[in-house]
């Protein structure tokens, strides 16, 4: 069996914030896929900008908690252009055992409530 690798788990969790903005109305200005280029998501909502870094993690860390200097640099980065800054962490799980790694070909669990606003 095959552990998902880190590309692969960066791009489930692309995936899901994804269509989670799309099902809520943003359109995509910009689609980075890279981990490190920040933010991943440049969408216009109701004539707003918005600046979302995607972040994915793997149980037990929690999803919810970022890099605040990061975060800080690119809320910098965005106030330049009149945008809001984002961050969406997708927390990843095996289904059956939380502390089992996560193989392709499995089933997994997602943790993922959404944009917290910085």
């Amino acid at each position: 069996m095959q552990k998902l690798t880190e590309k692969e788990l960066h791009q489930l969790a692309m995936t899901t914030v994804g269509k989670s903005l799309e099902a809520d109305g943003f359109e995509f200005f910009a689609v980075n896929s890279e981990a490190q280029k920040d933010p991943q998501f440049v969408c216009t909502k109701d004539k707003t900008l918005h600046f979302v870094v995607v972040r994915h993690v793997c149980y037990p860390t929690n999803p919810k908690d970022y890099d605040s200097n990061l975060m800080q640099e690119v809320k910098e980065h965005a106030i330049k252009f009149k945008a809001k800054t984002y961050f969406a962490g997708v927390g990843f799980a095996h289904a059956t055992d939380y502390d089992k790694p996560l193989f392709k070909n499995e089933p997994y669990a997602i943790n993922y409530s959404g944009l917290q606003e910085i």
